[in-house]
């Protein structure tokens, strides 16, 4: 029986220009031309703000939690210019940017629209930076400011950032604060009383398109973090690229509600997107953890989306809520016609649940999409903006080229356009070897065509330069690609996991579980945990699952040798887990190296599930093995 049809949604056709290079590298670029209607994130919030001034922009949530606390577009610009034209009278050093030192709020969107505004960067720092790191000096933080080097610091809870901004802060630095602060420091409430004048028009006006718009740090899983050089050509071409191939579609310009961080390129994208195109966000402030999801669920209660967007740990928890909540469901299949997941692969038994639930709901499945870049390359500048089920990043969107380098069985990528960074902030030896010697920017990742023979049903991920390790026989493994498709295999027993074996004679694996799956399951209710992970059938289901995986492997590269649960949550403190719910698996490896050595040890313990060792009757003559 074929499967439902989607509910309407459109996107431009798929036109490549594809060249094929005799050194076998291949090219492609969207033959539709990018076109860019505002030529800074400023001057779109003006033009929203004269055509719907009155329109809800921004709604957040009040301290005491309910209702929404909501502000127009005029409210918006207003408050903004009057942050433009304080920073034009303070006149920082030309460079040094406002430091943002909050979570998602409008208080924020307004410092960050009216840094930009008057040609002041900005750069957007996780709080948790300041609330996580006092035993340890607030070291990230440290490093974040002796980089960027900030004329204002805005940390909107002043009380509880304080003593991080009084241990970092460099002398000079203005503070900022919304509300109470043991510091010195100037109110935001002050500022916002400051009268815009004429200045504040003719700097948007004059807004320099290749000047320094926002530092935004790379999350820093291979090292410190970067500060990558963001500029309002950049931006804007990015934001206008998506809004050409997926903004109509998702209603950018309708109603968003999304908690992923502003510090982050994804977040941040969002956001922007919805100031220049009119639309109405809703700020979440849930997040994919445990203890936290409850408050995005009572948001998708009372806020119906065209456009829907969280990460494959998010729509996990998601579907669980949607299979128990018949009013969840109602509200939130209503108007939907997409959803994009990023940060990792979606698992397929994940795809299928959440469609039965669409088809029981509506009669129809919902389009899945996602987009693909980085930080260097603003957000994702490549998505899936043409009909297909399979699992990918997608084609280039309209301003971007692709380059393909081979590299055995796959290609390396490289990307042209734009919403390319100019570079580093401060970092000449990485920016050096940033290019390629075409201009193409190397963005480290390997991808394959899902058919080489037709191009336009895109590409799939196939690993990330930076996360492939050698066993110690000198095998190559690709750690990225191998753990999205462990994650498929073993959903939904698993929740994520980690990648084990570099200099290890063979590959294994520790993992977080997902108790709902494992309940299912087993066909159980209420079992704790400890027992779930030791009921035979979960037993019995990862080492099938697993040894169904292995006897498809290609080799040693693959193939699993060990598998234990690790019960211990990922700690977000310890920055195991980033603010996008996603695991940085360098972290997770430094703090669970017990774990890790239990896994090769010579006699596997307790709750290892060992995949090595064969029964004696299946073991060849004179293997003494």
């Amino acid at each position: 029986m074929p499967s439902p049809a989607f509910r309407d949604v459109e996107f431009p056709p798929v036109d490549l220009v594809i060249e094929t290079r005799a050194d076998g590298s291949i090219v492609m670029t969207p033959r539709e031309a990018l076109q860019i209607e505002n030529a800074s994130v400023p001057a779109g919030l003006a033009r929203q703000a004269s055509l719907q001034p009155d329109k809800t922009h921004l709604a957040e949530r009040p301290t005491n939690g309910e209702g929404w606390r909501s502000v127009s577009f005029a409210e918006v610009k207003a408050a903004a210019d009057a942050v433009t034209q304080w920073l034009i009278d303070l006149d920082p050093e030309p460079g040094r940017p406002v430091m943002i030192l909050s979570g998602n709020s409008i208080n924020h969107a307004i410092m960050r629209y009216g840094a930009m505004g008057a040609g002041v960067p900005v750069c957007p720092v996780s709080e948790n930076y300041a609330l996580m790191g006092g035993a340890g000096g607030y070291e990230r933080l440290r490093h974040v400011v002796d980089l960027v080097r900030p004329a204002v610091i805005f940390a909107e809870d002043g009380t509880a950032c304080g003593p991080a901004i009084k241990a970092v802060a460099p002398q000079g630095s203005l503070i900022l604060t919304g509300g109470p602060c043991d510091l010195p420091s100037t109110r935001l409430a002050d500022v916002l009383a400051t009268p815009p004048g004429a200045a504040v028009t003719a700097r948007i006006a004059s807004l320099a398109p290749d000047a320094p718009a926002a530092y935004m740090l790379t999350s820093g899983s291979t090292g410190r973090p970067k500060a990558v050089i963001q500029t309002q050509r950049m931006i804007t071409a990015n934001l206008y690229q998506g809004w050409q191939v997926l903004g109509r579609a998702a209603g950018w310009d309708d109603v968003l509600l999304e908690w992923l961080p502003w510090s982050h390129v994804s977040g941040a994208f969002s956001s922007m997107a919805a100031a220049i195109f009119g639309g109405t966000y809703y700020i979440d402030a849930g997040k994919p953890m445990p203890g936290r999801f409850d408050e995005t669920i009572r948001n998708l209660r009372e806020v119906p989306l065209k456009y829907f967007t969280n990460v494959p740990a998010g729509y996990a928890m998601l579907a669980d809520a949607l299979e128990d909540d018949e009013v969840l469901r109602r509200t939130f299949f209503k108007d939907l016609r997409l959803m994009l997941y990023g940060g990792a692969g979606l698992p397929q038994p994940l795809y299928d649940r959440i469609q039965a639930l669409a088809i029981s709901e509506t009669g129809k499945r919902v389009f899945f999409t996602t987009g693909y870049g980085a930080t260097e390359t603003t957000s994702g500048c490549m998505s899936i903006y043409f009909m297909s089920e399979q699992v990918g990043i997608g084609l280039p969107m309209p301003g971007l080229s692709v380059k393909m380098v081979p590299a055995g069985d796959r290609y390396e990528l490289r990307m042209k356009g734009p919403m390319i960074t100019p570079g580093y902030l401060d970092q000449p030896e990485l920016n050096a070897t940033l290019r390629d010697e075409d201009d193409f920017y190397r963005i480290g990742d390997t991808a394959r065509f899902h058919n080489p023979e037709n191009p336009d049903e895109g590409l799939a991920f196939a690993g990330r330069l930076a996360e492939e390790f050698k066993l110690d026989t000198g095998t190559w493994v690709s750690g990225g690609a191998l753990r999205a498709e462990i994650v498929a295999t073993l959903s939904p027993c698993i929740a994520d996991t980690v990648i084990c074996g570099e200099n290890r004679p063979y590959l294994a694996l520790l993992a977080w579980p997902n108790p709902k799956g494992l309940a299912e399951l087993t066909g159980t209710d209420g079992l704790p945990l400890e027992e779930l992970l030791r009921h035979p059938a979960v037993t019995e289901a990862i080492r099938s699952r697993l040894a169904d995986h292995n006897a498809a492997a290609s080799g040693s590269s693959q193939r699993i040798g060990r598998f234990a649960f690790l019960t211990e949550p990922p700690n977000a403190e310890a920055h195991e887990v980033s603010d996008k719910g996603t695991i940085n698996q360098s972290i997770a490896k430094q703090r669970r190296a017990a774990d890790i050595e239990a896994l090769y040890a010579a006699t596997p313990g307790p709750g290892i599930i060992d995949l090595l060792a064969r029964p004696a009757a299946q073991k060849p003559s004179g293997d003494a093995s």
